[in-house]
């Protein structure tokens, strides 16, 4: 998670996302600016709330721009997308937009580290699902949710928030 929390995931400039080991590239949308919201799985107070509108890293990604977040090995969270300045939140104050999860360079996993999209707190919420598109840096494995879950592959949606092993 970082000390302080959050430290654990940093934005970095094109020319320097090579030199770090979990990296994530993030590409704008044609048309639309997006706000993007990262998380730690454990929140500041310790306790499984990161999405509880605690963010560790916000940026708005303009259209047709590229970003790099890089993430320190054991680091277990997600990050949110969506249209306009602020994720959208449920009844309970949780990010309820698609989740772009991760976790990277896990010890309990003997350093492996995996990945998926999920509409899971969208649809519990009612919400719009937005679509999300995460791939291998050779897009060999992809996992992908289109708007409104239209379109699910290799991807969490509400019916499959039990389910174990999808994504990459």
């Amino acid at each position: 998670i970082g000390n302080p929390w959050g430290s654990n995931m940093i934005d970095v400039e094109a020319d320097k996302a090579c030199k770090y080991q979990n990296v994530v590239r993030f590409e704008g949308s044609e048309t639309d600016p997006w706000t993007i919201v990262f998380w730690n799985k454990m929140g500041p107070n310790g306790e499984l709330t990161g999405w509880y509108g605690n963010s560790a890293l916000k940026f708005t990604l303009e259209p047709g721009q590229t970003r790099y977040v890089a993430f320190d090995d054991d680091s277990q969270g997600a990050w949110g997308a969506a249209k306009g300045e602020n994720l959208p939140t449920d009844k309970f104050g949780g990010y309820s937009c698609t989740w772009g999860e991760f976790d990277f360079g896990s010890t309990k996993n003997n350093g492996w580290s995996g990945w998926d999209v999920s509409a899971i707190q969208a649809q519990a919420a009612g919400q719009d699902v937005q679509g999300m598109r995460i791939c291998t840096h050779d897009n060999q494995k992809c996992s992908s949710i289109t708007s409104q879950a239209a379109n699910v592959i290799n991807a969490y949606i509400q019916a499959l928030a039990g389910a174990d092993g999808i994504g990459g």
